[in-house]
């Protein structure tokens, strides 16, 4: 009796959840403790630095996410197969990029977005670092861990709600929250994220619409990103304005205008991957 307890603990999702966590984890902690081996951020070593620690934390995260997952669920790890990466991770440049400039477009149609001046090129490099490493560590967790093991077992909708739930409390709780900034989350990070994994079962797809999502918006056209911190920006820019037009402290992508764009995006995306539902365990 012992053995089929532990083996049912072991094959537990919120025990693969928390083994899939700890190996994200690890990565990011690997990296961080190299960095301190490397060369003083001076003389230009910053970027070489922090450019040499993301391909640390993103190679040992995609390496140790395949590696687990290819032993505990005795399976190919599909969802990071090398066939469909190209075309995949640039519907997802595109997505994250598109809605990115869509928001500040209706800004600057209202005349509350203004180019203060152009930065040399070499100012994306920070936040293309930043946001990259964003892009691959927060989505192999949160739907190559996370959401994928919850709809293994509990099916795509309860996924979808709990997920949804999960970003919608912790922003919620954050400063200068409101009823749009909540939803724009939700649909962006809950949604439409989710769905775009849904629609591919693929995780370049989501990857890459994370990384153009967090790139875009501070690091060329200047906004605010709760999320990401950059110094340097492409375009020096002044945004003002009703935070439900602007998104206040919260940055564009969380406006009115990200919310219900994401919104419909992540209806069309979940009715175009509507075959790839799963289903509850207990439906059979």
């Amino acid at each position: 009796m012992q053995k089929p307890t532990i083996k049912k603990i072991i094959n537990f999702p919120l025990t693969k959840i928390a083994a899939g966590l700890a190996i994200i984890f690890t990565s990011g902690l690997i990296g961080e403790t190299i960095r301190k081996w490397l060369p003083i951020a001076t003389s230009g070593f910053g970027a070489i630095n922090d450019l040499l620690v993301a391909t640390i934390q993103i190679s040992l995260s995609l390496a140790g996410y395949i590696f687990l997952f290819n032993r505990y669920e005795k399976r190919s790890v599909t969802e990071l197969s090398e066939s469909n990466f190209i075309s995949l991770s640039l519907t997802g440049l595109f997505l994250g990029f598109l809605i990115q400039s869509f928001n500040i477009f209706v800004i600057y149609l209202r005349g509350l977005y203004e180019v203060l001046g152009v930065n040399p090129a070499a100012f994306l490099i920070p936040g293309f670092i930043t946001s990259i490493v964003a892009g691959f560590m927060a989505e192999l967790a949160l739907r190559g861990i996370f959401f994928r093991l919850i709809e293994n077992s509990l099916g795509t909708f309860i996924s979808l709600i709990i997920i949804s739930l999960l970003f919608g409390i912790i922003h919620a709780s954050g400063k200068g929250a409101s009823f749009i900034s909540v939803w724009a989350t939700i649909a962006q990070a809950g949604w439409l994220t989710s769905a775009l994994f849904i629609y591919s079962r693929s995780l370049w797809l989501p990857i890459f619409f994370h990384f153009a999502w967090d790139f875009a918006e501070p690091a060329i056209f200047g906004g605010i990103n709760p999320g990401i911190s950059v110094d340097k920006v492409l375009l020096s820019s002044s945004i003002g304005g009703p935070a439900w037009l602007t998104g206040g402290s919260a940055g564009p992508g969380n406006s009115l205008q990200s919310a219900i764009i994401c919104s419909l995006l992540a209806v069309m995306f979940l009715w175009l991957g509507r075959k790839n539902f799963k289903r509850p365990f207990w439906s059979g």
